[in-house]
């Protein structure tokens, strides 16, 4: 893949799932480094949180590889000689001490403050608890070729599992927690089956690694910055001042540019199919899972979209938990400039811990909390018990038309199907599904438009796919949960793809779609359970980018009327 520029490159580097901040210059000056056996504290290295005392340690990956896996470790600093804690770990590409994305300028070596935010807001060490920080392969400590979520990164998940449960130090309770890439080795933690593993906590991950690359064999350009971006991670420099051993193990990549080579060359494979993909599908190998699972998902996502979520939480038939809503590829406990949460409901971390505490400690939560807490178009929060709970679901047929695949927004984009007016309000919910049958060769875009009867319209839902020079096209669009007021139309456009987040290749043909039929789940907001929270501030920088003005057509189905 060709080097991009400074600019592009941070532009890529985001799409990781981790905001790019300023460097970090800091002064400490000869600064202690852990071993195995020697132990830092704060007092000796700025860089260990205060109350923990910091240690590394190396260990073998599980698939025989010979790759060699760096965790950092961070104890209770006062832990009693043959106390044991419960392990908070966490199984990523962001925890080079030199940085999470790029060189952060450090002075000095230490543990990654990736989860500062959740020891101090867990209050983790005070709590009685470990957290745990191991490198995937070809990152930060670590040997080997990255693999993307593969064979060989579910086999180093599996083997920090049981080197975390396994330690003189641990109760052999494992809690798995991340946000995006660290959330994902979460979601193959719960799905490998390991009796250690108590709990996971997943923020924003990726339920199947194909479709966050492409949709439906047509590239997203983030799948086409992503091998780029981790290839540039796993190649950072580190420190001169860390462990030798260490020192030796990164940079695995720029000793062995087959690592680069293959990582670029598999992420374009085109097809779901494939032995490659398979293996990244998450979603079908969490059939019958059952680790206790705490998730957070945003609906109008812009980087990990909820694409196979539905999928796996039916398949995962253990304890579920999950904060659901309109935000974008946040924490749950991250603030907008304005102090506002950006996902709208506080007492994150409280939520977690009393979800660790019950599942790693057997203690019996004090407060009863939603299994689901989920925040819908308008900004308000209800409870559920599972999600989605549809009260009904329809085939609606939609009418045939054509358009030419130009690949370009314009008057002649697409064709539209309308519903009549709603009399009451009704929620779209779970994942839309739609199957046509087309004549040429391109590509197809489907949107979901809330129509207000002035004509101002949200596109709240999308998905595309290469079309074949005959045949049928089915797709599931992105899970939601959108309400129409009353007096809202639904609209369907289907035509070309117009939105830069695909790298489509139009072809210019006119593509003619016939016996076109959506799938569709409604449920009554007349029916919620009210849960505190509040509206999250991206649902309005949502409907300000995805609004405009439509002129309504003749309706031609009636959206299904959720019982009430």
């Amino acid at each position: 893949m060709k080097n991009f520029p400074v600019a592009a490159s941070v532009a890529a580097l985001a799409l990781a799932g981790v905001l790019v901040g300023p460097a970090v210059a800091e002064q400490s000056e000869d600064s202690a480094v852990a071993t195995a056996e020697d132990a830092v504290t704060h007092k000796d290295n700025d860089r260990v949180p205060e109350g923990a005392a910091w240690t590394q340690h190396y260990f073998p990956s599980s698939d025989g590889s010979g790759a060699e896996l760096h965790a950092d470790v961070l104890r209770p600093q006062n832990l009693p000689k043959g106390k044991r804690v419960p392990v908070i770990l966490s199984v990523g590409a962001y925890f080079g001490h030199s940085g999470e994305l790029v060189d952060e300028k450090r002075s000095h070596t230490g543990p990654s403050d990736r989860f500062k935010d959740l020891v101090e807001g867990g209050d983790l060490f005070d709590r009685g608890y470990a957290l745990v920080m191991v490198d995937l392969r070809g990152f930060g400590g670590s040997t080997g070729c990255l693999d993307y979520m593969g064979k060989g990164e579910q086999a180093d998940v599996r083997a920090a599992i049981d080197w975390a449960a396994k330690q003189p130090w641990s109760t052999g309770a494992v809690g798995m927690y991340g946000k995006s890439y660290d959330a994902t080795t979460g979601l193959v933690g719960n799905n490998l089956n390991q009796g250690a593993l108590k709990a996971v906590v997943a923020q924003e991950p990726v339920w199947d690694m194909y479709r966050l690359t492409r949709s439906n064999r047509v590239p997203k350009l983030g799948g086409i910055l992503a091998p780029d971006t981790y290839n540039r991670i796993a190649q950072l420099e580190q420190l001169p001042d860390d462990q030798e051993r260490y020192r030796k193990n990164s940079g695995y990549e720029q000793k062995h540019p087959e690592c680069i080579a293959q990582n670029t060359d598999n992420n374009l494979k085109a097809d779901s199919r494939s032995p490659y993909w398979q293996q990244r599908d998450l979603a079908r190998h969490a059939q019958g899972s059952d680790t206790p699972l705490f998730v957070t998902q945003g609906f109008v996502e812009s980087n990990t979209k909820p694409e196979a979520m539905q999928e796996y939480l039916a398949r995962h038939k253990g304890p579920k938990r999950a904060w659901l809503g309109q935000w974008d590829h946040v924490r749950g406990n991250e603030r907008a400039e304005d102090g506002r949460l950006q996902m709208g409901r506080e007492g994150w971390f409280k939520e977690v811990m009393s979800f660790y505490d019950h599942h790693l400690k057997g203690i019996t939560p004090k407060t009863d909390l939603p299994a689901y807490a989920i925040q819908d178009s308008t900004g308000t929060w209800r409870a559920q018990d599972t999600w989605p709970l549809p009260d009904r679901s329809a085939d609606v047929a939609l009418r045939d038309g054509s358009y030419v695949d130009k690949g370009e927004p314009g008057a002649s984009a697409g064709f539209f199907t309308w519903s009549e007016p709603v009399e009451r309000d009704v929620r779209v919910t779970g994942t839309p599904q739609i199957d046509m049958r087309t004549q040429g060769s391109g590509n197809v875009m489907v949107k979901l438009y809330d129509v207000a009867p002035d004509g101002k319209a949200v596109m709240f839902d999308e998905q595309v796919s290469l079309v074949a020079s005959s045949g049928r096209v089915a797709m599931d669009l992105k899970s939601t949960d959108w309400t129409l007021q009353a007096g809202h139309s639904l609209a369907v456009e289907i035509g070309t793809i117009q939105d830069g987040a695909w790298v489509d290749t139009p072809t210019g043909d006119r593509i003619k779609v016939t016996d076109a039929r959506l799938n569709l789940a409604v449920d009554s907001p007349a029916d919620d359970v009210p849960t505190a929270g509040e509206r999250s501030p991206y649902l309005d920088t949502y409907l300000k980018a995805y609004t405009k003005k439509l002129s309504p057509g003749s309706p031609t189905f009636t959206l299904p009327s959720p019982r009430t």
